[in-house]
């Protein structure tokens, strides 16, 4: 008999497991082996082996691409959490070995150089880093370990986190040069009632909706522009004058595409700059940089 204090050992591994968190999540061999830089006939026997380990078919192919067995979609999560749980051990084991390092996360047009400062010199002998996430990488950075802190802008899901206000910052909209709102003191969301704003696919639904205030005040939803699969392409479809966007006050400095420029946009209630960190994260390192972020990234730059 197998006692309960050591249980027999499972064989299952996290390799085959990942590769079927991306098959699950593409429904699609190809595009899955795309994403994993394999081929599809290598993914395809990983699979089989994962099932074998499993003991049950977790895919199924169609004319239409792959979905879920009944019993995958019962392993999906379980799946997504043993990779999350590994991670996590990696991560928690890795700063146990360093616990003098920390790495900030900001985005893109946020300053933190004021806390990173103070940070550094009140210790001296830790290991600072930063590091730009993209737009919507807040969230996964943090829980995936890739950094300790970071200063955003909302909305993102907030659960497993520890998340501060710092201030308000004034959403605008962003069009080409010559277009007709260039210019203009300020701009209202009746100045934009038809002009279409780009949705960006790999967006979180929360994301896309905020930043295309969609649906407007009064109901309505916002005009539909074209599909992009990142911001850069969003830029530049909006200086070729096919759509507007509503975004943060960006400059040429920060990030903002040369032929484009931005109108204050009254009326919409600000973003929020934020601090987040992981809940029960006890670091000193985290608690002396929320300490700093708090007192010194409190006011608009």
């Amino acid at each position: 008999m197998v006692s309960e204090r050591f249980p027999a050992p499972v064989d299952l591994d996290l390799r085959l497991v990942q590769c079927f968190t991306v098959v699950a999540e593409h429904q699609h061999f190809g595009r899955a082996a795309e994403a994993l830089h394999t081929t599809q006939p290598s993914l395809s026997r990983q699979i089989r082996r994962l099932e074998q380990q499993v003991g049950v078919r977790l895919l199924d192919r169609t004319t239409r691409g792959t979905r879920l067995s009944e019993a995958g979609k019962v392993f999906l999560p379980q799946a997504q959490g043993l990779l999350r749980a590994a991670i996590e051990a990696m991560a928690r084991t890795r700063a146990a070995a360093r616990p003098s390092s920390i790495t900030i996360g900001y985005s893109k047009g946020l300053v933190i150089t004021a806390a990173v400062r103070a940070l550094r010199d009140r210790n001296p002998d830790a290991e600072v880093h930063t590091r730009l996430l993209a737009w919507n990488d807040s969230r996964g950075a943090l829980l995936e370990h890739r950094v300790d802190a970071v200063v955003t802008r909302l909305p993102f899901p907030t659960d497993r986190l520890r998340v501060t206000v710092l201030y308000d910052e004034p959403r605008v909209l962003v069009v080409p040069r010559d277009h007709r709102l260039a210019g203009k003191e300020s701009v209202t969301l009746d100045d934009i009632a038809d002009e279409p704003i780009p949705h960006v696919r790999q967006s979180d639904p929360l994301l896309n909706a905020y930043w295309r205030l969609d649906p407007r005040p009064d109901g309505r939803p916002a005009p539909d522009g074209p599909l992009v699969e990142a911001l850069e392409d969003k830029h530049e479809l909006i200086a070729a004058g096919q759509a507007v966007a509503i975004g943060p006050p960006l400059d040429h400095a920060t990030g903002l595409h040369p032929s484009l420029t931005t109108v204050p946009l009254h009326g919409v209630e600000p973003s929020q700059v934020v601090l987040a960190t992981r809940t029960g994260d006890r670091s000193r390192l985290v608690t002396a940089f929320r300490k700093h972020a708090e007192a010194l990234l409190t006011g608009t730059p």
